[in-house]
């Protein structure tokens, strides 16, 4: 479970454990990661995803603990005001919200299909409806703009879900992605300075596809308030899924 120090993540993470797993706690840092694995009975697990060295080694640290992994929740997002780039030369936004969930899922693969039926569920968002994603120009054009860099984010996160479910169809693993709704996170006071709603009802469509058994077998799908949903038109574009598959594995290329 990335990103679960708190938001979403820590509340999707904390159902899980009451609901019987065992949940592997992401934290940016060791500190934030183990304060939130004894609060909410996990293991803890750590990496700066601006750093997608860090990312590798996140991915080293679960094998240590598990050789198969039945569920990886991709949670873990930001939203910037201003225009960074991280030590690897990369757009921040889209360093943290797409390349790093991309990096961290090929490096599980394997111990995803070391397990009798594993699914991988990534949190995308509604934004993604107002996306223009440019494979050619992922880490963003000279009028980068805090909301455009977010929603594009969020539109990678649904066509890699789909391209990583096809690639995935003669497997046992499933990947689908979610909108978890307007959740009073530090994103969204950060990106949007608006009150939303409980963490706790931000996780259920995390947790119902990691958990119900309603969606085994199901993939390539996005869902809102746990119902499958179509999304917009460009993230049913398989041709430019295809096309942000192939950039970010040439842009990431050093790190898989």
């Amino acid at each position: 479970m990335t990103g679960a120090s708190d938001g979403i993540g820590r509340a999707t993470a904390a159902e899980l454990v009451a609901r019987g797993w065992h949940v592997l706690v992401h934290g940016r840092t060791p500190a934030k990661a183990a304060a939130a694995a004894a609060d909410i009975g996990g293991t803890a697990v750590s990496g700066d995803f601006t750093r997608l060295d860090e990312v590798v080694a996140l991915a080293a640290q679960v094998r240590k603990v598990t050789p198969t992994l039945d569920a990886l929740v991709n949670n873990a997002g930001i939203y910037p005001r201003r225009r960074e780039l991280t030590v690897d030369g990369f757009e921040l936004t889209i360093a943290v919200n797409h390349f790093a969930p991309f990096v961290l899922t090929q490096h599980l693969l394997a111990a995803l299909k070391a397990a009798p039926a594993a699914r991988i569920v990534n949190v995308s968002s509604m934004t993604h409806s107002d996306a223009k994603l440019d494979p050619r120009a992922l880490n963003g054009a000279r009028d980068w703009d805090p909301y455009q860099a977010y929603a594009a984010s969020k539109l990678a996160n649904i066509v890699f879900t789909r391209r990583l479910a096809a690639n995935l169809k003669r497997t046992a693993v499933t990947a689908n992605s979610l909108h978890p709704g307007v959740v009073g996170t530090k994103l969204l006071k950060a990106g949007f300075s608006i009150a939303g709603d409980s963490p706790e009802n931000g996780a259920r469509t995390s947790v119902y596809l990691v958990d119900d058994p309603a969606v085994a077998g199901v993939s390539g799908r996005y869902f809102v308030a746990c119902r499958e949903t179509s999304p917009a038109r460009a993230a049913r574009d398989d041709k430019l899924g295809l096309a942000v598959w192939d950039a970010t594995a040439s842009a990431v290329a050093a790190y898989l």
